[in-house]
């Protein structure tokens, strides 16, 4: 036993070792060409998508220069073009300052840097950019020429409207500010530039309209992304889980989309943008506990109709967590609360049953949720047919068999059906989560464990903040002219100033006065 916790112990590698072994190059580029090309092979490994091409330029070809690029990564047409032709062409080379009239004068690319050491040209070379290295100089350049395979815009696959643009993000930063520069056309609209994750470094951009954002929620949200120490960031995801103010609360903190007019939208109440190169959906923070219930498509029709399928949406909220609980409660504790003719109805189809309804509920809800799980996970053409035929197959089998009622059946349906109506799924997530806690409460102390239940949620609502703006505004605190855009939308020339607590300046959006008819004859 001592012997194998020796050898535990001397395997046991710890986070400051394991972070030394980390290869950090810090070395500078060399003068001599051969130098560098061979520190450049070792380091990377030898790697045989690393291209080192060798090309001998000016006249006679008395300079030797190599350019280096990633294959797939690089725009090899431009590369040809402007780089390649260019500099084996008879171009006279004999000037006091040959890198500077190359930056300046012969080479006819955009975005050109200098670089000097082997970790900006292993970060720059890898992320799709053409490394142009010339002997007798510790000095070269790093060439923006990136232009690999990525999908194009297309519709949103989570967040479809009936009536609104039909355009998402992909999976390309540039791409992605691009489009959100297309809806703000303002010198304002700032953008700030970081790279995270040791060995990924993915980019990531952080995007505000300055003289509206508060500049407190911009300050803090560049210190947490300043804090985040990991190797790798792959999605959008990793980013909210390291950045969020709370991480054991089931209800988001950080909404997120992949619409370019809501990312838009947000952006003029004075909220920050986060996109995170590699994924087409980008965060928003703070988040307001009432976004999660509004779409896109709600500003795009008149306010009555947007008002109307709110309240809907609310309605879907309450079902889709008290359905179950409410039922639970009524058939164990309090069947009084039932009209006569129901109640029978209801102990004729559970005579038989041989469970109690609590039982009978989470039977059918995991069931419903191993479906929903199935049918996201399976192809789209085939799972969409798991998850109906199978929801209607076992259900039917289920009543027929005697193992649930037709009642429940029926509950635990149109719950499933009101989880859909969240315009954002991590609610809806939420939502499903709570549901089954509830079913506990209402098991075991009936109505009153449900009002226990609820007043605990609402609490823990109240105790929620994203980057410092409460989770419940503007109910709790109680804003009155922050309302009008709330469970209730009012027409868009009455929607006159922002989220006080979230812009807390410029709040004021327009002057707009009702329109009025022309009386003049």
């Amino acid at each position: 036993m001592k012997f194998y916790k020796k050898r535990a112990n001397a395997n046991r590698i710890s986070i400051h070792d394991a972070e030394n072994r980390q290869p950090v190059h810090t070395e500078s580029l060399k003068a001599e060409l051969s130098e560098n090309i061979k520190l450049m092979k070792e380091l990377l490994g030898y790697s045989g998508d690393i291209v080192i091409r060798e090309i001998r330029i000016g006249p006679g070809g008395r300079i030797r220069a190599a350019m280096c690029y990633t294959e797939g990564l690089v725009d090899m047409k431009s590369a040809q073009q402007f780089i390649m032709e260019t500099l084996m062409s008879d171009l006279d080379y004999s000037g006091p300052n040959l890198l500077q009239d190359m930056k300046e004068r012969i080479l006819s690319v955009g975005d050109i840097q200098d670089v000097t050491e082997f970790g900006t040209l292993f970060t720059s070379l890898l992320s799709g950019c053409v490394i142009l290295l010339l002997d007798g100089y510790s000095q070269g350049f790093i060439i923006g020429m990136s232009g690999w395979e990525g999908r194009s815009v297309s519709e949103p696959a989570t967040e479809s409207v009936v009536r609104g643009p039909k355009e998402s993000f992909t999976e390309n930063l540039q791409t992605n500010t691009a489009l959100i520069r297309r809806k703000i056309k303002d010198p304002n609209l700032w953008l700030e530039r970081k790279q995270i994750g040791r060995v990924t470094k993915t980019n990531v951009a952080v995007m505000y309209i300055h003289g509206t954002v508060n500049d407190k929620t911009v300050a803090e949200v560049r210190s947490r992304l300043d804090r985040i120490d990991i190797d790798g960031i792959l999605e959008s995801g990793y980013v909210e889980e390291l950045i969020q103010d709370e991480t054991y609360s089931p209800f988001p903190t950080i909404y997120n989309s992949e619409r370019p007019d809501v990312i838009a939208a947000e952006l003029l109440e004075g909220k920050i943008a986060i996109l995170v190169d590699g994924t087409p959906f980008v965060l928003i923070v703070p988040a307001l506990f009432i976004s999660f219930f509004h779409s896109a498509e709600d500003y795009y029709q008149r306010a009555d109709i947007s008002s109307f399928i709110r309240i809907l949406r609310f309605v879907g909220f309450f079902v889709a967590l008290l359905g179950p609980s409410i039922y639970i409660a009524i058939t164990t504790f309090h069947q009084e609360m039932l009209p006569t003719q129901l109640l029978i109805s209801l102990a004729g189809q559970r005579e038989g049953v041989p469970f109690p309804a609590f039982i009978e509920a989470l039977m059918m809800e995991m069931t419903f949720e191993i479906l929903r799980e199935a049918g996201l996970r399976m192809p789209r053409a085939i799972g969409q047919a798991v998850s109906i035929v199978g929801t209607l197959v076992i259900g039917q089998a289920a009543v027929e068999a005697g193992i649930v009622s037709a009642a429940m059946v029926i509950v635990v349906s149109i719950t499933a059906i009101s989880s859909f109506v969240f315009p954002a799924s991590n609610m809806s997530i939420a939502i499903r989560m709570l549901r089954f806690p509830l079913m506990g409460l209402a098991a075991s102390f009936g109505i009153f464990g449900i009002i226990i239940g609820i007043i605990a949620l609402v609490l823990h609502l109240c105790s929620l903040r994203s980057f410092g703006v409460p989770y419940m505004s503007p109910f709790a605190p109680f804003i009155v002219d922050d309302l009008k855009d709330t469970i209730f939308r009012v027409p868009h020339w009455a929607m006159f100033s922002r989220p006080r607590l979230v812009s807390q300046k410029n709040v004021r959006r327009g002057r707009n006065k009702p329109p009025k008819p022309d009386t003049r004859s």
